[in-house]
């Protein structure tokens, strides 16, 4: 992304939190079967298939359906609460008893003012993880262990039900939680050694992935074929795991989706706003102030700490130039210093339009004569350019124009230089979604404009999230195809699903060559840059 492109707070942060996992459980954005994978048999559990499996830790208790099994709440690492608050994960303690692992675990503290899951219980004490199999057999599954989106301040693993992938896919999943907002971040210089500080919630990561390392076998999982995925703040996860020395013999693939993993903070960045968040809550001696802190009533911390990430603006997450993510992962991937492992990486066609159709929900407007003010708040100097390229005139209003240049400066253009650049390292393979029918929730089809193929739309042709508008038939059968090819590219590192169009690695840098996922049929492309302008977007750097 250009340095002068400056995504405002309100419009990318705020609305991101608003949007990214509860706009998903609010509005059911699964399917209306959502019992079953697409083409799931129905029927019932399978005799003799064992619910209980005995981890490192101790023995798990959980759910045997028809297609799969499911075990829920494992405890991956010690409550990060009292004196482990603020520090890397600590081994999770063994359990005499068998532990039921039906329910998920509580999510992590959330930024109380963009938590839609109402209901839901939040806990420090969140570490926890949950398992979707296949029936047994006797050969291991590969395994795809799930990072979330949410900003870094919302969300859980709860959220997405592995079911589909399992019984369809044939694969391992696994779904993690991880420390979120103040408590996975904050990276005040007291908390630890110089540059030591900051990312638990990256820490946490890791510790999920060395679990399941020393545990999925146990669950009929292979452990040396794991391919770590997320979306959104998920995907930037993957993208630091790429380049942290700490991750680096956990997995053997990766899947990137919707992911500004441009959007990190550098270590001077945040622990000054660490500082400045800390005397906000009463911790203002140096000499004190990591006791004060995790001596400090957990209400006080639910409040982001908040990074430069984008420009003046702010965001949070996992920072630079610190011990657990000693480099930039963008500049690192450019540089063909990314870890060496085949790649599965894309983004939606729109991907900022619901990020606009929430703010609009809320209340906030973008009238055509405001256009020239709102391109001057986002991008700086670089208006004039983004207004000529992005004129009004050819799009139905201006919260369109501008979904379309922040898609393409921010998201687009973004994973296709990192697409690029992560062909020095291994094979990638590139995609778009590019359902503009793709449902979705109530309230967003009330707007006057179509948000379309929108940022997190396409989850729910991956995973069961609940009830949601019917899927046509075409819709269907794409989703279909996506669990194929993810699933498989789990399983060999290439998407080459049986029965499915081709879909080849990249040729090298600048390859154009994209997969379009779409009803009526999916198809490699070669439109991709010239659609989303990205030489433009090139050039302004």
């Amino acid at each position: 992304m250009p340095p002068s492109l400056r995504l405002s707070r309100r419009a990318l942060v705020r609305a991101a939190c608003l949007l990214l996992v509860p706009a998903l459980t609010l509005a059911g954005c699964g399917r209306q079967d959502d019992t079953a994978a697409p083409s799931a048999s129905a029927g019932a559990a399978p005799a003799g298939e064992p619910a209980e499996v005995e981890t490192v830790t101790g023995r798990v208790r959980g759910e045997v359906s028809a297609g799969h099994r499911e075990f829920s709440g494992i405890p991956y690492a010690a409550p990060p609460t009292g004196p482990l608050r603020f520090r890397p994960p600590a081994p999770a303690q063994p359990w005499a008893e068998v532990r039921d692992a039906t329910h998920p675990g509580p999510r992590c503290i959330q930024d109380p003012t963009a938590d839609l899951e109402f209901g839901r219980q939040t806990d420090e004490d969140c570490l926890t993880l949950n398992v979707w199999t296949p029936p047994v057999s006797a050969e291991p599954k590969p395994v795809m262990v799930w990072i979330h989106g949410g900003a870094f301040v919302n969300g859980s693993g709860g959220v997405y039900n592995g079911s589909w992938l399992a019984s369809r896919g044939d694969i391992v999943v696994v779904t993690v939680n991880y420390r979120l907002g103040t408590l996975g971040f904050l990276a005040h210089p007291a908390l630890g050694p110089a540059g030591d500080v900051g990312n638990y919630g990256l820490a946490d990561q890791q510790a999920a992935l060395r679990w399941v390392r020393d545990n999925i076998s146990r669950f009929g999982g292979d452990p040396g074929r794991v391919t770590v995925a997320g979306e959104s703040a998920g995907g930037m996860s993957v993208c630091d795991h790429l380049v942290a020395p700490g991750s680096a013999d956990l997995f053997r693939a990766a899947v990137v989706m919707s992911a500004p993993c441009q959007v990190q903070a550098d270590l001077p960045t945040a622990e000054r706003a660490s500082v400045d968040y800390a005397a906000g809550a009463g911790c203002t001696d140096p000499g004190t102030a990591a006791e004060c802190l995790r001596d400090l009533p957990v209400d006080k911390l639910r409040e982001p700490v908040w990074y430069t990430g984008i420009g003046e603006d702010r965001l949070t997450g996992p920072v630079t130039g610190t011990r657990t993510l000693p480099v930039d992962p963008v500049r690192t991937m450019a540089d063909g210093r990314a870890l060496e492992v085949p790649v599965l990486i894309g983004t939606t066609r729109d991907e900022f339009t619901l990020f606009v159709a929430l703010q609009y929900l809320r209340g906030v407007r973008y009238p055509d004569t405001e256009y020239p003010a709102l391109l001057r708040d986002t991008f700086g100097d670089d208006a004039a350019a983004v207004a000529a390229r992005y004129p009004l005139a050819d799009y139905p209003d201006a919260a369109l124009a501008y979904s379309a240049a922040v898609t393409d400066g921010a998201f687009a253009c973004v994973t296709d230089r990192m697409a690029d650049g992560l062909t020095r390292s291994g094979p990638v393979y590139a995609y778009e979604f590019n359902d503009r029918d793709a449902p979705a929730p109530e309230p967003l089809r009330t707007l006057p404009f179509k948000v379309g193929a929108s940022h997190s739309l396409e989850l729910r042709y991956l995973f069961d999230v609940g009830g949601a508008p019917a899927l046509s038939e075409d819709q269907h059968r794409l989703s279909d195809q996506m669990i194929d090819y993810w699933s498989r590219f789990v399983t060999t590192g290439k998407p080459d699903a049986v029965g499915q169009p081709d879909w080849p690695a990249l040729d090298g840098i600048a390859d154009p060559a994209r997969m379009s996922l779409q009803p009526g049929g999916s198809r490699i492309v070669d439109t991709f840059d010239a659609e989303h302008r990205c030489p433009f977007w090139a050039g302004l750097e």
